[in-house]
């Protein structure tokens, strides 16, 4: 009894940190916008969007410290979540259409 007790608990906890920890890509023109951590913050962040903290990952990284690989996620892939675009950022910039690549 004791075994389907820690099962059910340990498959319940994993659910609830799957689905409150997240946080949310956001979508403008087509082009989405995801979010990035300390590891992937060179190829996921874009300089004309404004990120903010995920607090509920960062809560989740802090209490599943001791899995060793909830906090690699957390904080390196899924720390920031985009929030809005900066205005006046790369509305000007166009696209070079006569490049060869």
């Amino acid at each position: 009894m004791m075994k389907i007790t820690a099962i059910t608990m340990v498959v319940c906890f994993l659910a609830l940190t799957v689905l409150a920890g997240c946080g949310d890509d956001m979508i403008v023109n087509g082009k989405v916008y995801d979010t990035y951590g300390l590891f992937n913050e060179g190829q996921k962040r874009d300089q004309c969007v404004d990120y903010d903290l995920i607090v509920g990952n960062v809560i989740w990284g802090i209490i599943l410290s001791e899995t060793f690989i909830a906090p690699i996620y957390f904080f390196g892939f899924s720390l920031y979540e985009p929030e809005a675009l900066i205005s006046g950022c790369g509305d000007t910039a166009q696209p070079n259409n006569n490049s060869p690549y």
